[in-house]
């Protein structure tokens, strides 16, 4: 799969980027580091990888925000669990969108921002600053190794 997106260049970066964001369990940073030592323009890739991440961010966000406290229930996870991982996500906010970034984990704060009703645009905020330095990260990390 990683081939054919690599094949699609932008267009397969940003697909890639989405589905990693979502339920498909690969890393968008390997598509990113692969067109960035193929040479697609950084800043465009950059770019790319972090809009397709983002928007599949919030569509695990909108997939949480579906989600009932019930049907969590019957997956065997008591109320007093839901209840403490509620006190955090309200402890911290919106911010916790920044660990969006971490790959496949990542996806898990998404859902649960969602599910726990955090602000919709603060939490967008955060994701895409933290969706975007993860990117920006690779970039620079691929540069200090010279394989561009």
């Amino acid at each position: 799969m990683i081939e054919f997106l690599l094949e699609y260049g932008l267009v397969g970066l940003f697909i890639g980027s989405f589905l990693a964001a979502t339920v498909v369990p690969f890393s968008a940073d390997v598509l990113l580091v692969g067109l960035l030592v193929a040479g697609v323009e950084p800043w465009s890739a950059i770019i790319v990888a972090t809009l397709g991440n983002w928007l599949g961010g919030a569509t695990s966000y909108g997939i949480g925000r579906i989600g009932k406290w019930e049907w969590i229930e019957k997956l065997h996870v008591s109320h007093e669990s839901l209840e403490k991982q509620k006190r955090t996500i309200d402890r911290f906010g919106a911010a916790i969108a920044l660990l969006t970034w971490v790959p496949f984990i990542g996806d898990v704060f998404a859902v649960a921002l969602g599910f726990y009703r955090v602000k919709f645009v603060p939490a967008m905020f955060w994701m895409l600053i933290g969706k975007a330095a993860r990117f920006i990260a690779w970039y620079y990390i691929v540069y200090l190794f010279h394989l561009l």
